[in-house]
C-alpha cells in the first residue's frame, strides 16, 4: 500500500519543524501529523502529503520549514548510526568523508519515500545529487520556485555532520520543469561537526 512509502523520519522531522518555524500553527497541523501517530509510526503518505500541500500555503514558511525538517533529518540520522560507523565516517579523509556523506544521504532520500531514489556525482570539489520522484515536488501545477528545498538542507547538514562544508543550489526541480531534481553541492572546506539538534 501507498500508505507505508513515507518513512518514520519525515513526519517527525515535519512536526518538529512546524514547532519550530510556525508554533501558532502546530495545532491544525497535528490534525495529520498527531503525537499518537508519530509514536507509533502509522502516518503515511496521503497526511503527509496534505501538509506539504497545506505548508506551501503559508508563503516563505514552507522553505522554512522544509529545510528544517531536511537539516534535521540529516542530524538525527547520523546521530543514530552505530557509533563505530560513524567514527568510521568521521576519520576519512575529506574526499572519503564527502563521499560517505553522500551515500547516506541517498539513503536518507529512499527512506523519506520508498518510491524516491537518488544518484551522486562527486567530481573536483562538485557534487551533483539528482532526484527521482520527490514526494516535496509531486504538484498539479507548475510552481514558480523549486519546491525541494529539504534535500538541499538534508545533503549540506549531512555533509557538515562528517566535517565537510558545502553550499547548496537548486539547479532544477519537478515542480517547476518536467526533469528531475538537480541540486548541486560545492564543497568549500572542513566544518566544525557540532551535537546533533535534539527534538523538543
Amino acid at each position: 500500500m501507498t500508505e507505508a512509502q513515507v518513512g518514520r523520519v519525515l513526519p517527525a522531522c515535519l512536526h518538529q519543524a512546524i514547532s519550530e518555524v510556525l508554533p501558532d500553527r502546530l495545532e491544525y497541523y497535528e490534525e495529520w501529523l498527531s503525537p499518537d501517530g508519530l509514536r507509533d509510526g502509522s502516518i503515511g503518505l496521503a497526511p503527509v502529503s496534505a501538509v506539504l500541500g497545506f505548508l506551501r500555503t503559508e508563503g516563505d514558511a514552507y522553505a522554512a520549514v522544509v529545510s528544517r525538517a531536511g537539516t534535521l533529518a540529516a542530524a538525527w540520522t547520523v546521530a543514530s548510526l552505530p557509533p563505530l560507523q560513524r567514527r568510521f565516517g568521521a576519520s576519512l579523509p575529506q574526499l572519503f568523508r564527502a563521499k560517505f556523506a553522500l551515500r547516506l544521504v541517498r539513503r536518507i532520500i529512499r527512506d523519506v519515500l520508498a518510491s524516491s531514489s537518488a544518484s551522486t556525482r562527486l567530481k573536483r570539489g562538485t557534487a551533483t545529487v539528482r532526484i527521482q520522484a520527490s514526494l516535496f515536488c509531486k504538484v498539479r501545477e507548475p510552481q514558480r520556485r523549486p519546491l525541494c528545498d529539504f534535500y538541499s538542507a538534508l545533503a549540506v547538514e549531512t555533509l557538515r555532520c562528517f566535517d565537510v562544508a558545502a553550499e547548496g543550489r537548486l539547479d532544477s526541480c519537478r515542480a517547476t520543469s518536467d526533469g528531475p531534481c538537480v541540486l548541486t553541492l560545492t564543497i568549500v572546506g572542513a566544518a566544525r561537526a557540532t551535537e546533533a539538534p535534539k527534538a523538543a
